[in-house]
């Protein structure tokens, strides 16, 4: 697992960066959750989803925040954060100009950021948010959401309650162009410690490999 130090806004970044030997495949970039409440690259539910990806094809980029291991700089709010999930993705197209499609994938307060990213970026053809934090953040700018995705919450979620997961869902379902997919992990916790865990990732992979057989975004 190669490490890799890019260019990030407030200085260098720190990631792990897992190349294919296909020069077309397909990249996904995987953030991580809270730095506050000990979020990093390495947390459990990133490093198994990176290596879902990796498993499918996909040429895969996960980092560090800023202020987090190697990376600086300090915790910014989210708005920092932000800009930190760009540069990544810049770092990683430019090693992968020839990739066709571009996913974006996040835990926790990863997944809140994976979706402001995705409103800015419109070659995102696919996203994958985890016990996204509706409770705690702000999603409204997701008018309209620009790409289909998966939205995945366990049902005894005490961090991020199921029912603020739900309605942020039913919201996407009233836009047009796009299809949000929402599965719930019956009891399941935020972090999906065992036995939810494969279960989880299992859903994951079934998706995306759904979505990469099709031509719709």
């Amino acid at each position: 697992m190669p490490e890799v130090i890019f260019p990030g806004p407030e200085g260098r970044l720190e990631g792990r960066y897992h190349p294919q030997k296909e020069r077309d495949a397909p990249i996904a970039i995987i953030l991580h959750p809270h730095p506050q409440f000990g979020g990093t690259m390495n947390n459990k539910v990133v490093y198994n989803l990176h290596y879902a990806f990796h498993r499918m094809g996909f040429t895969v980029l996960r980092f560090n925040f800023r202020g987090v291991g190697r990376s600086q700089g300090e915790y910014d709010q989210g708005v920092g954060e932000l800009s930190d999930a760009a540069s990544a993705l810049d770092y990683l197209q430019s090693m992968n100009n020839n990739s066709k499609h571009c996913w974006v994938a996040g835990f926790s307060f990863g997944a809140w950021i994976g979706m402001q990213l995705l409103m800015r970026r419109p070659e995102i053809t696919g996203f994958i948010s985890i016990s996204p934090p509706a409770n705690m953040y702000d999603f409204s700018f997701l008018a309209p959401c620009p790409s289909s995705g998966l939205i995945i919450n366990g049902t005894a979620d005490r961090v991020a309650p199921p029912a603020d997961t739900e309605a942020l869902v039913g919201k996407l379902h009233e836009q047009k162009g796009i299809t949000v997919t929402h599965e719930q992990i019956e009891g399941a916790g935020h972090f999906f410690e065992e036995p939810y865990m494969d279960p989880m990732i299992g859903s994951v992979t079934d998706y995306v490999k759904r979505r990469l057989t099709e031509t719709t975004r």
